[in-house]
């Protein structure tokens, strides 16, 4: 199931690319809410073979990691959406 979105739908709209796939999102995202609203997950657990959806989504629980070209791996529920941004959910070990 994919997050649906209640509130806000009238903001621009922002492309990124997403494994790959050109995505579209909304102005003012976080990574988190901008995959989530597009895919059902953020990424596969390394422990498991679960899906997985973040957990505390405050930065706190290291659950929500993702890569950004160019800026490596980083916290998808407090890192801003912007425009062009292309994400991995693939985890690279530092």
């Amino acid at each position: 199931m994919r997050l649906q979105r209640l509130a806000e739908t009238d903001r621009a709209a922002v492309s990124f690319v997403l494994d790959g796939t050109p995505v579209a999102a909304l102005e003012g995202d976080s990574l988190l809410t901008a995959i989530l609203a597009h895919d059902g997950y953020l990424r596969v657990s390394e422990f498991g073979d679960g899906l997985r959806a973040g957990f505390c989504l405050m930065g706190a629980c290291q659950d929500c990691w993702v890569n950004v070209e160019g800026g490596g791996r980083v916290r998808a529920c407090t890192t801003p959406l912007t425009g062009g941004m292309r994400v991995s959910r693939r985890i690279v070990q530092p």
